[in-house]
């Protein structure tokens, strides 16, 4: 069974995501096994210069990258990342379990992003699309379509 983990920067602070995020891990089960690491977002003042932006997401980054596992191949989310359609994306799951890989780490960033040196130190830059989702949502939304690519390739009935 595949292991997923996923990297993600800040907490989830709102019931309904805490329950939406619980029910795609329960749901996820059956195809993977899925662990959730959580690491503290760095805060700045309200108006950053681009020099305070980066020195966030570098402290960050070093964080995220202390946390993943060697040999686990690693997606990045970010806006600049590949756009796949589910079916393209459980295609692509498939592919990497096929190349022998027991392990994805994905990573969401902070407010700002993830640092330069984290998308590079990444197999895969993944986008879910230009819009701008809070973080915290977009845990929902990955683990969402984590479960809908495992559906597709398991032929279950969720994916329509």
């Amino acid at each position: 069974m595949i292991k997923i983990n996923i990297i993600a920067v800040g907490k989830l602070k709102e019931k309904y995501l805490t329950d939406a995020c619980a029910e795609y891990l329960k749901r996820l089960k059956a195809f993977a096994k899925v662990e959730i690491t959580q690491i503290d977002e760095h805060r700045c003042g309200d108006n950053p210069s681009e020099n305070e932006i980066k020195t966030v997401k570098d402290m960050e980054g070093e964080k995220i990258l202390s946390k993943i596992s060697k040999g686990s191949f690693v997606i990045a989310m970010c806006i600049e990342g590949t756009q796949l359609s589910s079916e393209e994306l459980a295609k692509k799951f498939e592919s990497i379990m096929l190349d022998g890989n027991s392990e994805i780490t994905i990573i969401i960033g902070g407010s700002f992003g993830l640092s330069d040196k984290l998308k590079s130190a990444s197999d895969m830059k993944l986008s879910f699309g230009k819009i701008t989702l809070p973080h915290q949502l977009m845990r929902v939304v990955l683990l969402e379509q984590i479960y809908r690519a495992f559906s597709i390739i398991n032929n279950s009935k969720y994916h329509k």
